[in-house]
């Protein structure tokens, strides 16, 4: 789809990225981004691939968006980590960095894309860009996902998320040291009133409420478990940037931080839930990746236990 606009005189001096953003509401900025690099913005007929191009009154600011395509069929050979499975679901242990489903800019190399390449049956639920996709972790955040294979399951999955039933156990490194020990943290959070990207506290937002125990102070950091009693988009990232403490190497909620991590400082480690159709306790845990641990070694001089 072509989307074509003009830069009006409040617009003039504005960057090409946060312009688009501002005018193509359904996509991010992060999407608005890659589509950028990839040729797909074009200014007065020329393209232009530099996301920090500086507009001026008047210049016509064109946009393709291409369809994305229909995933279903479109699997991809990408190693999975499979904590768990059986004939209704699934555990994945998702990498760093992995989109979790196909999206403009993002149409594959996706945590979908891998799980239609390994063939397992899933849920359509979702739609067909989401097959099987019971809930989401960031790009940048590591940690386990459950899959529905079945209909069946992808429902009582979702009641169960919806009544707190399912317990995911989150570890996150904080920029700064936390004075209390332990607590909660409820916030309604939505979308940010002036940066669209992100999400804040706000009066107008969904309740949303983390539960947290410091697990280890270091000089400058804390190493905190985090359990999840809601599951609103960025919640772990917003919430401690609210109380002053972001997670370390959040570059969106917190501060531009000149260290070679790999992404922010936050790991989905454990899910435990009863069973939809086998009634008995599944528990999965999975450690944090390779980058996590070195920022651990590097705080302590040991592993955390």
């Amino acid at each position: 789809m072509l989307h074509k606009l003009r830069v009006s005189q409040e617009f003039s001096g504005w960057r090409l990225d946060k312009f688009l953003a501002h005018g193509i509401p359904a996509c991010s900025r992060s999407e608005i981004q890659s589509l950028i690099a990839e040729g797909q913005a074009r200014v007065n007929g020329a393209r232009i691939t530099r996301k920090g191009y500086v507009l001026a009154e008047e210049d016509c600011v064109e946009l393709e968006i291409p369809e994305v395509k229909d995933p279903v069929g479109g699997g991809e050979d990408i190693p999975l980590d499979i904590r768990y499975e059986d004939q209704w679901l699934l555990v994945v242990n998702k990498p760093p960095g992995m989109v979790v489903h196909p999206a403009p800019g993002h149409s594959g190399g996706t945590l979908v894309n891998a799980l239609l390449g390994y063939d397992a049956g899933l849920s359509d639920l979702g739609g067909n860009f989401r097959p099987g996709i019971v809930h989401r972790l960031d790009k940048e955040t590591s940690g386990l996902l459950l899959v529905a294979k079945t209909n069946a399951c992808h429902l009582r999955l979702a009641e169960m998320l919806k009544a707190r039933e399912i317990q995911r156990i989150y570890l996150a490194i904080l920029n700064g040291k936390l004075p209390q020990t332990h607590g909660r943290i409820s916030g309604p959070i939505g979308r940010h009133p002036r940066r669209r990207t992100c999400m804040a506290i706000v009066e107008s937002g969904k309740e949303a409420i983390t539960d947290f125990r410091v697990l280890r102070y270091f000089r400058r950091h804390t190493l905190v478990e985090v359990r999840l009693q809601t599951g609103r988009t960025h919640q772990i990232r917003v919430h401690f940037a609210h109380l002053g403490k972001p997670v370390a190497g959040d570059t969106v909620y917190g501060r531009k931080e000149q260290t070679n991590n790999a992404g922010h400082m936050l790991h989905a480690r454990t899910l435990r839930f009863v069973h939809p159709f086998l009634d008995r306790e599944i528990s999965v845990t999975a450690e944090p990746p390779a980058h996590f641990l070195e920022m651990l070694r590097r705080l302590n001089g040991e592993l955390v236990q």
